[in-house]
């Protein structure tokens, strides 16, 4: 099947970041494919304002959501992305969200909050608890996973341990020193971890890396993107997989027991 990721810069204005969303929909539909992944934290974002994101959030039935599942409708395809949900006041969780013939078909808060190289996204948002089920499109399971969620192997392990074959990671991969090498590295070694297809779709512009990629189990990019606004896509082939985890059956071969949250 056809697999793509989408990318661009998130600008402080809900509205024109939802008719992105649309847009690179569309434009993925075009191209028939039956999923489509979105950077993270869609909502809004402006440099000197880190709390934007979290100032934005929106229900799930807000207008953001509204207009995405509209679009959903027009086409058969499964289109994940993040967007922060309030919690509290002043506070929200990081949610993904993944639509598919304009309803909801699942949603994950994210596990592993950003506390890290100066930045600490706990301050404002509350994590997950719960290692999200498997979700299917087109016959091939995929596992839910957000950003800083790539940097810790057991939740890419434990959904290939459940029968994942693809994972899907929105991201907004703040730059900096040796991040974009990080964030190449990290991403091949999760595709070889558990031999599954990696779909990660980066936020662009002045803050973030963009730089999506889709991989495949070897941990070989089959599409990427620098950091302009742009939509890659590539096939997932089951069979390929199934080849290559005979050739390279990490899975089977594995003495620890599967990951469990604390």
């Amino acid at each position: 099947m056809i697999i793509a990721a989408g990318q661009f810069a998130v600008t402080p204005h809900c509205e024109t970041n939802a008719l992105r969303c649309v847009s690179l929909m569309a434009q993925a539909a075009e191209k028939g494919a039956a999923l489509l992944v979105l950077p993270e934290a869609l909502l809004a974002r402006q440099d000197d304002d880190p709390d934007l994101s979290v100032k934005s959030a929106q229900p799930l039935d807000g207008a953001f959501l509204t207009l995405l599942r509209e679009e959903s409708r027009k086409n058969n395809m499964t289109t994940i992305l993040t967007l922060h949900v309030p919690s509290a006041p002043g506070r929200a969780v990081n949610t993904l969200v993944a639509l598919r013939g304009g309803e909801i078909i699942a949603r994950y808060a994210k596990l592993h909050l950003y506390d890290a190289f100066s930045i600490q996204e706990s301050r404002r948002v509350d994590a997950g608890n719960v290692v999200p089920p498997l979700i299917e499109v087109a016959g091939m399971r995929v596992g839910l996973m957000t950003c800083y969620d790539l940097r810790f192997p057991e939740l890419a392990i434990a959904h290939a341990l459940q029968g994942a074959e693809i994972l899907v990671l929105p991201a907004a991969w703040v730059r900096g020193p040796l991040k974009e090498h990080h964030w190449a590295t990290l991403l091949a070694a999760r595709a070889l971890d558990t031999t599954c297809y990696i779909v990660a779709a980066g936020e662009c512009g002045t803050k973030n890396i963009g730089q999506s990629r889709i991989i495949s189990p070897s941990g070989v990019t089959l599409a990427g993107a620098d950091n302009a606004p742009q939509l890659i896509v590539a096939d997932a082939n089951g069979e390929v997989l199934q080849q290559f985890r005979a050739k390279l059956p990490v899975l089977v071969n594995r003495k620890f027991a599967p990951p469990q949250l604390l």
